[in-house]
């Protein structure tokens, strides 16, 4: 797997982990200032919702779930990415950190800086400038 592939994968699943939780927030936060509070004094004494509230607030924390669902495996799938990218380096050091620190549920931020800056572990195993090197055959050949 290439940089450029796990960098969109990287991308792709934070975007929709983030999507997934303002999708599963948005409406519940809109619920709750939208319910009917009953006050006794200073206390709250109940909150009602109308069923179509309930309805669509539901949905739409299925929904947001099972995109942060995506976005977490998307993450996963990346970071394993990373660590065979990174393995085929003659130096490991990017490989330790990477699975050091995603051991240690940190990996997030070892992503990040490998997403900005980190090598690319398929440039060094194959050779694309001596690919196409010999001689072409031409119409007279």
């Amino acid at each position: 797997m290439t940089k450029q592939t796990i960098n969109r994968i990287f991308v792709l699943s934070l975007g929709a982990a983030v999507l997934g939780i303002l999708l599963a927030l948005v409406p519940v936060i809109a619920a709750l200032c939208t319910g009917t509070w009953t006050f006794s004094g200073s206390e709250i004494t109940n909150f009602e919702l109308s069923p179509s509230a309930v309805t669509s607030t539901i949905a739409f924390a299925i929904v947001g779930g099972l995109l942060v669902l995506a976005g977490g495996i998307g993450q996963f799938v990346a970071w394993i990415g990373a660590l065979v990218n990174t393995s085929r380096l003659a130096d490991k050091t990017w490989f330790v950190v990477l699975l050091v620190l995603g051991l240690l549920s940190v990996g997030f931020i070892a992503m990040l800086v490998y997403v900005i800056a980190g090598p690319d572990g398929t440039d060094q195993s194959t050779d694309h400038s001596t690919r196409g090197s010999g001689q072409t055959l031409g119409a007279g050949a």
